[in-house]
């Protein structure tokens, strides 16, 4: 009647005894490798619009839109073409005064605006863009921001870089180990390029003047993470 029992007992001890066989987990050290290329932008985007103020919806409607139709018409011969402009905000409100002897808030007019975003393929004309946008009517210039757009495939020194990074530092571990480093195991791509910048210019009516604009370089970052076999130093 005992048997059962003890035979669980004599299984259970030779699974304790039974070592795991080091081929199921390759000896290996995993660093990460870092690196990074400086870039100047190819592709800014900016925020324009107007508004208007009116005693009725339809008057500032129709001011609106005879002002926005002069900034797109002025967007058309700075040479923007038309896919790489869009409307990007759209809107009517109404504008309240204070009656101060009932203290009701009676509608005195209407505020209408309407807001473009602009795609600039050559950022050296992000200012010319800007002057042409003012003097067309635009009186709310909004974010501005500068993009590579090839990042990816910039980025191919700086991948090669941070494997050389990676490796350098397997090296390290392994001396101070006792250890010889092999093959790769693994390799995996841990980061991805940021856009540079990304600011809000002031919302002002704006006077003719040169737009002072500095795109800068944008500096891309790539981490590799890599697991190397090991053995026993020779």
């Amino acid at each position: 009647m005992k048997k059962p029992a003890i035979l669980a007992a004599v299984l259970a001890t030779t699974l304790l005894a039974t070592p795991a066989r080091a081929d199921d987990f390759p000896a290996a050290i995993s660093v990460s490798g870092e690196a990074s290329v400086s870039v100047a932008p190819d592709l800014a985007q900016i925020d324009a619009g107007v508004a208007n103020d009116a005693k009725t919806a339809k008057e500032a409607s129709d001011a609106n839109n005879a002002a926005m139709g002069k900034v797109l018409l002025a967007l058309k011969g700075a040479g923007i073409a038309e896919k790489d402009y869009q409307t990007s905000r759209l809107s009517l409100q109404p504008q309240y005064g204070q009656n101060k002897s009932t203290g009701a808030s009676p509608v005195t007019g209407f505020r209408a605006s309407n807001r473009v975003t602009v795609k600039i393929r050559d950022v050296t004309k992000v200012a010319t863009i800007i002057d042409t946008l003012v003097s067309a009517g635009a009186n709310d210039i909004g974010n501005i921001s500068f993009e590579v757009t090839q990042a990816s495939k910039l980025l191919d020194d700086a991948r090669e870089q941070a494997v050389a990074d990676a490796r350098r530092k397997a090296e390290v571990y392994a001396k101070a180990t006792g250890v010889t480093l092999g093959s790769p195991l693994s390799i995996s791509e841990g980061s991805a390029p940021m856009p540079l910048f990304k600011g809000r210019m002031a919302q002002e009516p704006m006077a003719r003047v040169s737009a002072a604009v500095a795109p800068g370089e944008e500096t891309l970052s790539v981490t590799v993470n890599v697991s190397w076999a090991i053995k026993a130093g020779q």
